[in-house]
This record gives structure tokens, sequence and C-alpha cells, in this order.
């Protein structure tokens, strides 16, 4: 009976992505190679431990083998699916991939919803889209001091990198910023250049960027307007619950208090 082996990898796709061109590495089969993220409390017995050390080159071949075998379709929801909090999401990713790439199942791969990991990676990767989608509408920016824009957001899954491109093309003389407050990232966009990513130590933000005097004045005026234009006889708290969620208002200007 083959050894149990597991390997353990950083929360991260560079680190998954390791994780599964070493698991492909050892050319032992898939049935007893678990990818697991971070330790367990509790080790199991008569079980291998490897430690993966992300490695951009071996993450670079798994994307582009990942793309000319199943396609952009398939490597967007497998992304997706990665910036997701779930635990098990390593191991789901992987096996759909042994489905896609070594079974030979291929761009349909997704469609193998009978298949316990597949039908997973499809669920997570819909569940970060959702939260994708829903901070295209809600991100607001503010004016700081320096003239740059800044918007803070607190999402559910990791999507600074899914949507900075969206709000690069539609802002690319501007010098703005997207902070990730639950995973202290920031997504940096300098003016007419390549946004990129910076992971900063935790801080308060509130005492490094201040607003401009101009940009207090306007977030006052839009405020007051939010609130003169609501009808109260419509006022409807569950409508606006579902399509606004509570979570999403700490960070959006016309929900503040004066």
């Amino acid at each position: 009976m083959p050894e149990e082996k597991y390997l353990i990898c950083e929360d991260s796709i560079e680190g998954i992505f390791t994780g599964i061109y070493e698991a492909y590495a050892l050319k032992e089969g898939h049935d007893h190679i678990h990818l697991q993220i971070g330790e367990e409390e509790n080790f199991r017995l008569f079980a291998r431990y490897l430690y993966i050390a992300p490695d951009s080159v071996k993450t670079m071949k798994v994307a582009e083998t990942i793309q000319k075998r199943l396609g952009a379709e398939v490597y967007l929801r497998i992304c997706q699916a990665l910036a997701t909090e779930d635990a098990e999401k390593g191991q789901a990713v992987y096996q759909t991939l042994v489905d896609g790439i070594t079974k030979k199942s291929g761009r349909r791969v997704l469609e193998h919803l009978t298949n316990p990991y597949v039908d997973k990676v499809f669920r997570l990767s819909r569940s970060a889209s959702n939260e994708i989608h829903r901070m295209l509408e809600f991100v607001r920016f503010q004016e700081l001091e320096q003239g740059v824009l800044f918007s803070r957001i607190g999402p559910k899954c990791n999507v600074v990198s899914f949507i900075m491109p969206h709000f690069a093309d539609r802002l690319p003389l501007e010098n703005f910023m997207i902070y990730d407050e639950n995973r202290d990232l920031y997504g940096v966009h300098p003016a007419g250049e390549e946004w990129y990513l910076v992971s900063a130590p935790e801080e308060d933000v509130s005492d490094v960027f201040r607003m401009s005097e101009k940009e207090e004045q306007y977030q006052e005026l839009f405020t007051m307007f939010c609130r003169t234009i609501a009808i109260k006889a419509r006022k409807n708290l569950k409508l606006q619950q579902q399509m606004l969620p509570l979570r999403f208002r700490d960070n959006m200007v016309e929900f503040h208090k004066n």
C-alpha cells in the first residue's frame, strides 16, 4: 500500500501551484498525495509530510500547462477558487487538474460536477466571482492630501488582483491604491504605469493616509444628498441588505455618519 503523503503549501497561488508541480514530480500516482495549506495541529500516523516552498519558475510552468491544456476559462476559475479562504481548496484544485489533465477530460473538466473536487472548485469559483462583482460596484475612492485616490475594502476573498485591472483600465492616468484591510494588502497603480501588489505590516491606515480638505467637503455633501433623496415611505431594509450587504457599508461614504 503506497505511503500517504501530505504536501504542506503556502496559502497563495504560488504556493499551491508549486505544490501541484511537486505532486506530479513525485510520479507516484495521485490517490495517496494530498495538498494541505498550512500545518495541522495533529499529524496523522503512517503519513509523510513534505514542506513546499513557493517557486516562481514552477508556478509559471503549472500556469502555462493549465492554460494550454484546459484553456483560459478554466485557469481563471481555478485562480478564483484559490482566492477564497477555504482550507481544502488546494486539494480540490489539485484533484480537478488530475481529472482535467491526467484523466484527459480537458477543457470540459468543470462540467464533471459528480466529481466532488470539481464541484468544490466550481462552487468556490462562483463565490469568489460574486465577491469580485460586488467589489467592482461598491469600491469607493477618496482623494488624499497627496492627490492620490485611495480605497479601503474588506472582502471575504483575496480579490485585489482581480479588481485592479478593471480600475487600471478606467483610471489609467490616476495614482490610486486599493487597500485590503483583512490581509494588509495594497494594489498600487502609478499614473500611466502598470499596477502591482504590496504587502505591508498592520498599522492604522487613517494615521498614514489623510483625506484632502476638498474630499472631506465633497463627502459631507454626498452623504447629505443620499439622505435627502431617500423616500421614507418606500424604505425597504430587507431589500437593501439583499442588494447591498451590511459588511460592505463601513467603507462606503454614503453610509458614513457625520
